[in-house]
């Protein structure tokens, strides 16, 4: 036995009933433990912070559904490395004592570049493979559309404070170095601020708490001493670690909230610890769509111009580019309503269905289309004044909805001015 082993790997663990968190994908009725019972699983992508147990589930579903378990890191494999892997599972698959698909499980499938994920693609389609990635990135940005059609994306959550109470009793108990020691935990406070949602790092920090206190005394865990024994450098950044999650969220509150000072900080932050200028990037232009909005349309303008920017200069004049973008951003008016636009709409979509389109507003490129009304009475806007036909575009059920409510700031209250002129205008006709 590894006496070396760290606490969070003795943890691990095997079954289903022992994964702690996700009840939304594992709990009674979830979708995974759904496939996992029914002993059909299907491709997917678990896309969520690190420490959330993307690998756990994974190596859970291979052992619950007794399938041949394949592993590749983004990291350092190649195209090569995915076909020599294929070429197993096929085999695996073609046996006839096979019980059920090979599992390929990549971490960190974000990495992987075009030819390496298109490599994938036919054993996927195949059913060869029964692919699942983890990734800690949006998979829309980095993974490729005809992967993404091929696996549906789940996300992982991070872990609640009752999730990280459940896994420190557990390890307290059950670990065969914590469960021969005196531990007294007297506050969780700092424990669970420090672990922030990470099942790893909150096994990872009760490592180093126990390793700290000598055998035979009392291991004694309160907001001091856990706060004294994770005394870390400030300047300290790991770019795929909990830090990045707490500042990138700090860089986009400080935009939002219309603080340069602070938004050149936490980027200065991330550009000193060696962040990915694109992650930067992406989530400027996130920003000016969701945050700056129409009080200042061209917010969005610059952020893509940013995003291009970067791919033609590089690093590290970049870091100027980024800086520009962030200034602006956080200097510009603030408006989250098409934000809430497309919110609203889309739980109006979730409430009320497929609302049939008005035959007036359909399509007709066949003359029996025609004769079943399609288009029949449609009003060309630009055939009338300021070219603003009033006619109804929703469906109906939902004629008089508004979904776009325009906020308190000189550009959508002149956009909002300019609606009701429109609609005021063609009232009179």
């Amino acid at each position: 036995m590894n006496n070396f082993e760290p606490l969070a790997e003795r943890l691990r663990p095997n079954t289903l009933d022992d994964y702690i968190g996700q009840k939304h994908l594992v709990g009674d009725g979830g979708i995974i433990r759904n496939m996992i019972e029914s002993g059909k699983v299907n491709s997917f992508i678990l896309w969520g912070p690190p420490g959330v147990g993307k690998t756990t589930l994974a190596r859970i579903i291979a052992n619950t559904i007794d399938a041949p378990f394949y592993t590749l890191s983004a990291v350092t494999s190649g195209v090569k490395d995915v076909r020599d892997v294929i070429d197993r599972c096929t085999r695996e698959a073609s046996s006839m004592f096979a019980k059920a698909r090979p599992i390929l499980f990549i971490d960190e499938i974000h990495r992987f570049n075009k030819a390496q994920q298109d490599s994938l693609l036919g054993a996927v389609e195949k059913g060869v493979v029964t692919l699942i990635g983890a990734t800690t990135e949006n998979p829309s940005f980095e993974v490729i559309r005809p992967l993404l059609s091929r696996a549906q994306v789940y996300t992982l959550k991070s872990l609640e404070e009752e999730d990280l109470q459940i896994l420190l009793e557990r390890a307290l108990k059950n670990d065969r170095v914590l469960s021969k020691r005196d531990v007294d935990v007297r506050s969780t406070k700092a424990l669970f601020r420090f672990a922030g949602g990470d099942a790893r790092k909150l096994l990872n920090i009760l490592d180093l708490l126990e390793q700290s206190v000598p055998e035979g005394s009392p291991v004694i865990i309160d907001d001091e001493f856990v706060t004294n024994c994770l005394q870390v450098n400030p300047a300290a950044y790991d770019r795929n670690g909990e830090m990045h999650y707490d500042i990138i969220s700090a860089f986009i509150k400080s935009v939002r909230g219309s603080d340069p000072d602070a938004a050149i900080y936490w980027l200065a932050r991330m550009v000193a610890g060696g962040e990915e200028p694109k992650f930067i990037a992406r989530r400027l232009v996130i920003l000016a769509a969701e945050d700056i909005g129409l009080a200042n349309p061209n917010a969005l303008l610059l952020a893509n111009a940013t995003f291009d920017a970067l791919q033609k200069i590089g690093w590290p004049e970049g870091r100027i580019i980024l800086a520009e973008c962030t200034i602006y951003l956080a200097t510009s008016p603030k408006s989250n309503s098409a934000y809430l636009s497309i919110d609203n709409a889309l739980e109006m979509v979730r409430k009320t269905g497929d609302l049939p389109v008005p035959l007036h507003l359909r399509n007709a490129p066949t003359s029996l289309m025609k004769e079943m009304g399609y288009g029949h009475d449609y009003m060309y806007a630009h055939d009338y004044k300021n070219h603003y036909a009033a006619q109804q575009y929703l469906p109906d059920g939902l004629v008089g909805a508004r979904f776009w409510t325009p906020q308190q700031n000189p550009a959508e209250t002149k956009l909002d001015a300019y609606m009701q002129a429109l609609r005021a205008s063609a009232d009179k006709r």
